[in-house]
């Protein structure tokens, strides 16, 4: 397996959180602590699948990380809070915390 990978079923997931943007966007606020796995992994930050809101995608980018923080791996748990939304992609940002 390469150190890069996108999510699995990428495109299904994608057009899931498109249909259900606007669902997203209200049960995830912006500051709402979120935990989430790590699903897919790419140089520029980490796609998370969302406790509670499975067709919410969300992204840490590394500029969002701890700075003594390293990429997270495939299947890691992560604990962060929703600081915007990319509408272009339907995409959650998130900000790691800890």
């Amino acid at each position: 397996m390469s150190e890069y990978c996108w999510p699995e079923d990428g495109e299904r997931l994608a057009e899931r959180a498109r249909e259900a943007w606007t669902a997203t966007i209200e049960a995830l606020p912006l500051g709402t602590s979120v935990t989430g796995e790590v699903v897919g992994r790419q140089p520029f930050g980490v796609f998370v699948r969302i406790d509670g809101v499975p067709d919410a995608v969300g992204l840490a980018e590394v500029t969002a990380m701890p700075s003594d923080a390293s990429l997270p791996a495939v299947g890691d748990t992560l604990v962060g809070e929703v600081m915007g939304y990319a509408d272009h992609n339907h995409q959650v940002r998130i900000r790691l915390v800890g």
